[in-house]
């Protein structure tokens, strides 16, 4: 790293904007376990969440400002006292803490969303930022669709809410409209002609809409911007946001050439990024940037001999650089303790003791159903051992037969409560059958929405992960399983949305 290099802040908002695509909602429990892996990574702000929108919402943002330590963390609302007042409650536990205020401020959201003439505009930012100063001193104002916004009067709100005490100043292309030359005149514009923009810190936060998120971002670090708002492997409404590790890895390979840096472990990318992928179900394709499977693959023969020669003729990062270990290591079912805490620890993944002892009874038991384990296998094992929901019931038994025609399941489930009911079901298919045995005996009939199966590791044996979406009383769930057989991961998977809707409606009755 260059010691003169500016430095670019991080605010990662996977918790707030990421899980706002649909099927990416997560748990409580979820966000947490993200949280704290975003504070490993080192970013500079986590926006934990909108805790106006709900009591859940609420919640977790309470509960990451509690327990996670490092990363300021920062909360959304609107320019409303309440909204404020909310936000501000939610963060008091984080020694650092921010408001993230936003208004609209385009013709477009101005006409037919808000029916606001400009003067109320600027008078509510200002307003806005006024509340949020009462409660903190790090305050955050977002001119919703900033990139279709005309750029005199934009630049009258940054100025006004500048001056009401603004200290990050945040300009979004909400809707993924704008283009790099185009985004990056928008930010001189700015810097030349609001008065006291030195006084502000400009943030970019960029959507994925035309495929340009990344590129539109860099193009506004070049501009001047000094924070990047991003989410892990890009997630987010619509296209997704600005991926971070791309941004990160953009602003560290060509540092020479942005004059920027930032903080993030880079070393820290790839296990994130398999976290997050874990907890929403969006699997990482496979030609993903930085973080996909073929990211660091070479099979072009010209490319494999000069790979062969020297590395930098077709690689510009190492793949240890994000996290991403070349072993050929294979582990089996003679594979000892130490052997798997080295792996482990080799795919960038860090669990304590209990965590560890229960991934090696699961590894030693999964190796007794295959004869080679690999990288994609002990993933999944570190993953679901940190992940385990303990839901009221739990799978004792399952066994289908299917033919031609038609298909049989017979599954028993045992309650917390001590309860054990076993029930059989016929179906299209045997997962079919499982599921509505299941239902049978819970008595919770969810609408089946989506249902996918992919293979985590390679050969014939190879753990099958199943996840299940589905809907129920106007509300989405999904739940994941990962076993060598995909009928089993697929009854684990319905088991454990079943269990998220039971312990949901205990939460709500309480």
């Amino acid at each position: 790293m260059t010691s003169n290099a500016d430095r670019v802040m991080i605010f990662d908002t996977t918790l707030r904007d990421g899980e706002q695509a649909p099927g990416c909602s997560m748990t409580q429990p979820e966000k947490l376990r993200v949280a704290k892996a975003l504070a490993d990574l080192g970013v500079d702000v986590i926006e934990a969440g909108f805790p106006a929108a709900s009591p859940g919402d609420w919640e977790s943002v309470h509960s990451v400002a509690r327990e996670v330590e490092g990363p300021i963390i920062c909360g959304l609302a609107r320019c409303t006292r309440d909204d404020i007042e909310k936000v501000a409650r939610a963060l008091r536990p984080a020694p650092k803490h921010r408001i993230h205020v936003f208004l609209a401020t385009s013709a477009i959201h101005r006409q037919y969303k808000l029916n606001m003439a400009k003067e109320e505009i600027i008078r509510s930012a200002v307003e806005g930022v006024k509340i949020a100063r009462e409660y903190c001193e790090d305050v955050e104002f977002s001119p919703e669709d900033a990139s279709r916004t005309e750029l005199e009067f934009l630049a009258q709100v940054v100025e006004a809410v500048i001056d009401a005490g603004a200290t990050t100043v945040n300009i979004p292309d909400t809707v993924g409209y704008t283009v790099p030359h185009e985004f990056a005149e928008l930010f001189r514009y700015l810097r030349k002609n609001v008065s006291n923009i030195d006084r502000a810190r400009l943030s970019v936060h960029c959507h994925d809409d035309l495929g340009m998120a990344v590129a539109n971002s860099l193009m506004a670090v070049v501009a001047g911007a000094r924070q990047v708002e991003c989410t892990i492997n890009g997630i987010g409404e619509r296209a997704g946001n600005c991926s971070l590790e791309e941004i990160v890895m953009a602003l560290r390979t060509r540092e020479t050439f942005f004059n920027a840096r930032t903080n993030i472990q880079s070393q820290k990318l790839y296990p994130a990024s398999r976290l997050v992928s874990s907890i929403t179900g969006m699997p990482i394709p496979r030609n993903k940037a930085i973080v996909g499977e073929n990211a660091f693959a070479h099979e072009s023969g010209i490319h494999q001999h000069g790979m062969l020669k020297h590395a930098s003729t077709y690689e510009i990062m190492r793949p240890q650089d994000v996290g991403l270990s070349r072993s050929a290591l294979v582990l089996g079912k003679h594979s000892g303790r130490h052997a798997l805490r080295e792996r482990i620890t080799e795919l960038g993944f860090d669990i304590d003791e209990t965590e560890f002892a229960r991934v090696f009874e699961e590894f030693k038991a999964l190796a007794d159903k295959k004869k080679e384990l690999f990288d994609g296998d002990i993933e999944a094992l570190v993953l679901k051992a940190e992940g385990q929901d303990q839901g009221p019931w739990s799978l004792e038994s399952l066994s289908t037969a299917s033919g031609l025609q038609n298909a049989t399941a017979t599954v028993s489930l045992r309650h917390q409560d001590g309860r054990c009911i076993e029930r059989s079901s016929s179906g299209d298919g045997p997962v079919d059958a499982a599921f509505k045995a299941i239902e049978d005996i819970t008595g919770i009939n969810p609408s089946l929405q989506k249902f996918e199966l992919r293979s985590l590791s390679e050969g014939e044996d190879a753990q099958g992960e199943a996840i299940v979406y589905v809907n129920f009383q106007d509300r989405s769930y999904r739940g994941s399983s990962a076993t060598t057989d995909i009928v089993e991961s697929a009854t684990r998977a319905f088991l454990e949305v079943i269990n998220r809707i039971e312990l949901s409606q205990k939460a709500q009755a309480a």
